[in-house]
This record gives C-alpha cells, structure tokens and sequence, in this order.
C-alpha cells in the first residue's frame, strides 16, 4: 500500500474519463447529519464506475451507519445526475458490487483501501464484527433526506 494521506482528489470529468479509461472507479461521499445537525448518521456516496469497455455508470448510494440495509442504490441517467454531485471532488479507486452487501462504513472503507489512502483516523470497520440485513430489507427515501421521491419510489 502506498503511504499517502493526502489523497489526490479529482473534478467529476476527471473522475468519469479515470473511470472510462481505466475500468476502475472513483467515488465521492458526503455525510447525513441527524436532526441535532452535530452527528453523522449516514452518508450518500456517489461511485462513477468504468465497464472496462470505455463506458461509464454512476451509482448512487445511500444509507445509515451500521446497517447493511441501503436507503438508496441506483444507477443515475446523465439527466439525472444534480449539479452538487458534479461539483464534487472524487477519489480514484476501485469497485466492487460485492462491496454493496455490507453496511456503508464498510463499503467506504473498502474504497479507501482500493485508493491505496493511508486513514490513521479512520476505524478498522473491515475487521469488526458485523450483522446483516435480509437483503430484501430497505429504508424509506425519506431516511437520507432526499426532497422527493424518485419515480416508483412510495416511502
């Protein structure tokens, strides 16, 4: 592993041509805060991932700390994609859909860990015991404060 922490960040086109030329990814998350508005419960996570063909897809994911059931998880249209996402700084990494069985802290310490990024601060949620979710088991939309609801979605 590479003994970097200050990780080398990159705009959204940046991200997406790393991502359609190489075949990785590269993500960017931002946090949810409670109603106390002083501590995270969760976190949205925004991962642009090459098809190793030159394409491209960006996954949204959403969900609270500590629990395998996802709030949110799609693959965002172009049209789709808000411009706050595209101002946002990404880090070049890698990806896996394997990664999306587990609660989010892990899912982002696994992206961490692919982008080769030194986290002294970060715990060690790869080697703690963890539960899971049914894989049928969600939360409401409204959980990640998101405004309205996208189509199909009646939460």
């Amino acid at each position: 592993m590479v003994d970097r922490t200050q990780p080398d960040r990159v705009t959204f086109e940046q991200a997406v041509a790393y991502a359609c030329s190489s075949g990785h990814a590269a993500f960017a998350a931002t946090p949810v805060f409670g109603d106390d508005q002083e501590r995270a419960e969760g976190l949205r996570l925004f991962i642009i991932e090459g098809d190793g063909q030159g394409g491209r897809k960006i996954r949204f994911i959403a969900g609270p700390f500590f629990s395998a059931a996802l709030a949110a998880n799609e693959v965002l249209a172009d049209d789709e994609i808000p411009d706050g996402v595209r101002e946002m700084l990404f880090l070049p990494s890698s990806f896996s859909e394997e990664w999306l069985s587990d609660p989010i802290q892990v899912l982002v310490a696994r992206l961490v860990q692919a982008a080769e990024i030194v986290a002294p601060e970060m715990p060690n949620y790869l080697d703690a015991k963890t539960a899971r979710s049914a894989p049928e088991v969600t939360f409401p939309i409204r959980a990640i404060g998101r405004a309205s609801p996208r189509r199909g979605d009646d939460s």
